[in-house]
């Protein structure tokens, strides 16, 4: 296929060698299978700003650092220049958590770089080397249910320990190759010790696991293994080879999870609509 205009000065500097076929187009980039050498790998172009579609709510940008004070205000005005600060924290944040997570042993796709925009990294693939399918799109029997739910709530362990959580982790963004779930989509990853939210987002993406693989063991919604992780997390005693059991008694300001991410979410939007105003008022400006 011809190379797309942003992949041009990959091709131009060596880094791929061909550009094979469009895998997919999301809500934050598009992913082509290209050619480095003798491998195919996945280059993530990410979507500009103004295509991206993604809601960069504050609660996964605090306790993210900034280069200066200069860049913290622009951040927070919304000007042109804050915007692709932001941006540019944005792609970071994801290419960091690969490369932490990957030395940490956790199952994600193996980063080879992000130049221009791309991310270039390990296409995941089935049996037949095709990519890799979704979670989403997978049925399975109670017991394969079981055993994927605990692998993922041991790498969700990992990922706390090397300090990080996903903070948007599902269905939709597990791959399922030969050897078991691949975790991905990460640009919204959080770090555990500076964000407020962490604790929030780790319930979460535990609820969601539980959620999905719900449907086919429904004993696993009665299990509390997002408290237990959190608890022990905080205590200093989470470790990779933590055994759980899915147990912990509920605190009272645990209990209304539910109502604290709807406010989370109510003050996100109320956030992108003031921005849209001083978007406005700078067009009309100009």
């Amino acid at each position: 296929m011809k190379t797309p205009k942003r992949l041009l000065p990959l091709q131009e500097e060596g880094l791929i060698d061909e550009v094979l076929v469009q895998l997919k187009s999301g809500k934050e980039a598009t992913v082509y299978l290209v050619r480095c050498g003798d491998e195919i790998r996945a280059a993530k172009m990410y979507k500009d700003a103004a295509q991206r579609s993604f809601k960069q709510a504050a609660v996964y940008l605090e306790g993210r650092k900034t280069r200066n004070s200069r860049d913290a205000r622009a951040m927070a005005r919304g000007s042109k220049f804050g915007k692709r600060v932001t941006e540019e924290g944005w792609q970071n944040a994801e290419v960091d958590a690969l490369y932490r997570l990957d030395a940490a042993g956790v199952r994600v796709p193996k980063p080879y770089g992000c130049f221009d925009d791309v991310l270039l990294m390990e296409l995941v693939t089935d049996d037949e080397g095709d990519a890799a399918p979704r979670l989403c799109e997978l049925v399975f029997s109670a017991e394969e249910a079981v055993e994927l739910h605990h692998e993922l709530i041991q790498e969700v362990v990992r990922m706390l320990c090397a300090g990080i959580v996903h903070g948007d982790l599902s269905e939709y963004n597990i791959l399922m190759d030969p050897y078991g779930p691949v975790i991905i989509d990460l640009p919204q990853a959080i770090n555990a010790a500076s964000n407020p939210h962490a604790e929030m987002m780790l319930m979460r993406d535990v609820q969601n696991l539980a959620d999905f693989f719900g449907q086919f063991a429904p004993e696993l919604n009665k299990t509390r293994y997002g408290l237990e992780i959190w608890h022990l997390y905080e205590a200093g005693e989470l470790t990779p080879d933590t055994v759980l059991t899915g147990e912990a008694e509920e605190d009272l300001h645990e209990a209304d999870l539910v109502s604290v991410l709807r406010e989370i979410e109510d003050a996100r939007l109320e956030e992108e609509a003031r921005l849209a105003r001083i978007n406005a008022s700078d067009d009309d400006n100009e």
